[in-house]
């Protein structure tokens, strides 16, 4: 039996009485203070607990997050023992046969009434959503406690909205997720990113001319919530995916200034529309990829009624430095959404998005190889594929890597690449929150091949390790004095990797550091692979180094093949280096806020 829940509040209480939650009742600021306090939790292992915060300030309005900050919460919002569930619920219907006699029409009866629950239902009377109504002078966004999230943002950021268009002529429904920035008691701006269908839907209003209503639910059940992210194929409605994974279909209520349908049990709603023409700048914003993203100008949203329960709860989120709640929404994304690629290109055994490639930067596939440049094939295929347009750095590994265990595929890939024929950059689009590459929304990107070669594809280049490693270390500090520090993650590999961090002071300095490591390292074969990263990089993480990688790199500007070998240069780019854009600040608390919530909770 699938558990569903009515509301917000019916998971807050299976939370609860599962010992999910904390409940906070000393005085919190939702300015940084929330951000800093969940942060810590976030990263205390496992991802957590789910937080109430009981006092806001003023605002009286309790705070709800990393609500589904780990793996047993996501799948318990999801109604579920194991995300895998609702993947093979899916992957049912992908397989799904029309019956072909009497007495399969028969046995197909059950599924086809289960299948008739899941769309969507308007219901009418009063709604808990309805209980308190505010037009006019009543409407006032600074009554709820609002996060501001990182010391650099623009204001105050509505970060779990769940956010309903139409689009003009067929009036078909979007459900997306989109920050928005409070700019005053009425108005937020609405960060409709190029490639979202939101941003599809108001371009149509405005070629037309036309305004377009909008309407925002805070605090939903959780499949809802969930649903309002999951990357579906255009014009698949969100709700009928959130119904499927519910078995029953979401209860939707009409809005009372717009004409739009909301979740019935959400905790508030926001009424209103955007302007064809009208933008206001927005940001910056302390994203999920650890960075800020930079200011920008976007719609602004005109809110023309609030409507919410009695006592409502505030549901919200922060993104930063993984890992972050979002990271196991999006690790539960690609659990689910895997038969959808597998069903377009079978070869697929498995994928992992790693954390650290905050989902859009790098993605792990293993395949069933059959021909030669099957995986160059497969590779081309993704990046046609959805949201997976956006992945910067594709690696795919034969069917027996397991894609989940990073030493064994980095062990794999170091044994198995030739660096000077398996690895392929090409381009085209990425997330618009890329910062690395030097052209806004599209940049270069790189395949790795490093399945087993078979027969038709040419062999690989024999590559031994030799040279130890202890002398040549010592050779470098004394010879490059740029170098701060050295790390080898693995010695036991064909193709050595080196991690180095150096100060630099001016254009290129990461390539001219490794031309000289491989300079001084000819002959002994003892790397392969140079990574280089700025000073205040810990190259002992190899998490954060990982991070700094996928982050900082535009591959056809930093990867510099050198002899047979290769230097990635991940540092922080400067205008010289080809670089034009504003580079981003990294998110980092303020120090007064972290001594501020020693001082109050000194166990956290």
């Amino acid at each position: 039996m699938r558990i569903h829940y009515n509301s917000l509040r019916d998971f807050l209480a299976r939370l609860e009485s599962e010992g999910e939650l904390i409940r906070i009742k000393e005085k919190v600021s939702p300015i940084l203070e929330i951000t800093e306090i969940t942060d810590r939790i976030c990263k205390s292992g496992n991802g957590g607990k789910a937080i109430l915060f009981e006092n806001t300030d003023d605002s009286g309005i309790p705070v709800l997050i990393n609500a589904f900050g780990s793996k047993k919460r996501i799948a318990m919002a999801l109604g579920v023992d194991n995300v895998e569930d609702i993947a093979n619920d899916i992957q049912e219907l992908i397989e799904l046969k029309p019956p072909q006699n009497l007495i399969e029409k028969l046995k197909f009866l059950p599924r086809l009434f289960e299948i008739s629950h899941y769309p969507p239902k308007v219901i009418t009377g009063k709604a808990p959503c309805h209980e308190v109504v505010l037009t006019g002078d009543e409407i006032d966004l600074f009554k709820f406690p609002i996060l501001k999230c990182w010391p650099l943002d623009g204001g105050r950021f509505i970060t779990l909205p769940v956010v309903f268009t139409k689009s003009l002529k067929e009036r078909k429904r979007n459900v997306g997720m989109y920050r928005m920035q409070v700019y005053d008691k009425k108005t937020t701006g609405m960060h409709w990113h190029i490639h979202k269908d939101g941003a599809s839907h108001y371009d149509e209003y405005k070629k037309a001319g036309k305004r377009m209503e909008v309407a925002v639910a805070i605090g939903t059940d959780p499949v809802v919530t969930y649903s309002a992210t999951a990357p579906l194929p255009y014009g698949v409605d969100e709700l009928l995916f959130a119904g499927m994974i519910r078995k029953r279909g979401v209860e939707l209520v009409k809005c009372k200034t717009i004409d739009m349908e909301v979740p019935a049990t959400a905790e508030i709603v926001l009424e209103g529309y955007v302007e064809p023409n009208e933008l206001r700048e927005e940001g910056p914003f302390g994203d999920h990829t650890g960075y800020y993203s930079l200011k920008g100008d976007y719609p602004v949203f005109h809110v023309t009624a609030i409507t919410h329960r009695k006592n409502p709860i505030y549901f919200t989120t922060i993104v930063g430095k993984p890992p972050m709640e979002d990271c196991y929404m999006g690790k539960a994304t690609e659990r689910i959404f895997l038969p959808m690629l597998k069903s377009l290109n079978p070869e697929i055994v498995d994928m992992d998005l790693p954390w650290e490639g905050v989902f859009h930067n790098c993605v792990i596939v293993s395949m069933k190889k059959r021909y030669p440049m099957h995986a160059r094939k497969l590779m081309t295929s993704l990046w046609g594929s959805g949201q997976m347009s956006f992945s910067k750095m594709l690696l795919t590994v034969d069917e027996a890597i397991n894609v989940h265990d990073y030493r064994e595929v980095a062990s794999t890939l170091l044994n198995n690449v030739d660096i000077e024929r398996d690895i392929y950059i090409t381009e085209g689009t990425l997330d618009v929150l890329d910062h690395s590459s030097p052209n806004y929304i599209y940049g270069s990107k790189i395949g790795v091949d490093a399945t087993e070669r078979i027969e038709g594809e040419d062999k690989r280049k024999e590559v031994r390790v030799s040279g130890q490693w202890s002398i040549v270390s010592g050779q470098l500090k004394e010879k490059i004095p740029d170098i701060i520090d050295i790390n080898i993650p693995l010695n036991d590999v064909k193709n050595r990797i080196i991690f180095i961090s150096i100060k630099k002071d001016k254009p290129y300095h990461a390539r001219i550091a490794a031309e000289k490591l491989f300079k001084l390292t000819n002959g002994n074969n003892s790397i392969s692979i140079a990574v280089i990263l700025d000073e205040d990089v810990n190259i002992k993480d190899i998490s954060t180094v990982i991070w700094k990688l996928f982050n900082n790199t535009d591959p056809k500007r930093d990867f510099y093949f050198i002899d047979g070998k290769l230097a990635i240069d991940a540092t922080k780019k400067l205008k010289e280096e080809g670089h034009p854009r504003e580079w981003p600040p990294e998110i980092i608390m303020d120090e007064e806020i972290k001594k501020r919530i020693d001082k109050k909770f000194p166990l956290i």
